[in-house]
């Protein structure tokens, strides 16, 4: 029986320890929380939890003070969305598409400008080689 909690199925071949983690907004050092609070072994696996241990964690997830899933996806949208009207920094590096905690720009982050391969002698050494 896959353990279904928060809207997230979680994956019957890990520990549920670490299967908790896949709900966005739990980590972890939440994890291993709701589970001292609910009583159940962090070792077992989500396959080996009977219905009673699944709802136990389904209430304690919900009745937990912390934001998960899509109340906590909506929270960082409006903050990411709240810098940007107010045009600071890090909004406008978000609006860029570029790092806003302080990373070099020169170099490494490909990832976010996109994969430009453009290096200083890779258009000399492909003109050479044409000829």
């Amino acid at each position: 029986m896959a353990a279904r909690i928060a809207g997230v199925v979680l994956p019957n071949e890990k520990r549920i320890e670490i299967a908790l983690t896949y709900i966005y907004g739990i980590g972890p050092t939440t994890a291993k929380k709701i589970l001292k609070d609910t009583n159940i072994d962090p070792d077992v696996r989500t396959k080996d939890l009977n219905s009673d241990q699944v709802n136990n964690l389904r209430n304690a997830i919900e009745k937990g003070d912390q934001k998960i899933e899509g109340e906590l996806k909506r929270e960082v949208l409006s903050n990411i969305k709240r810098m940007k009207e107010i045009n600071s920094y890090r909004g406008s590096r978000h609006s860029r598409g570029l790092p806003c905690r302080g990373q070099r720009t020169k170099t490494n982050n490909r990832t976010v400008r996109g994969n430009k391969r453009n290096t200083m002698g890779s258009g000399r050494r492909a003109a050479l080689q044409k000829t």
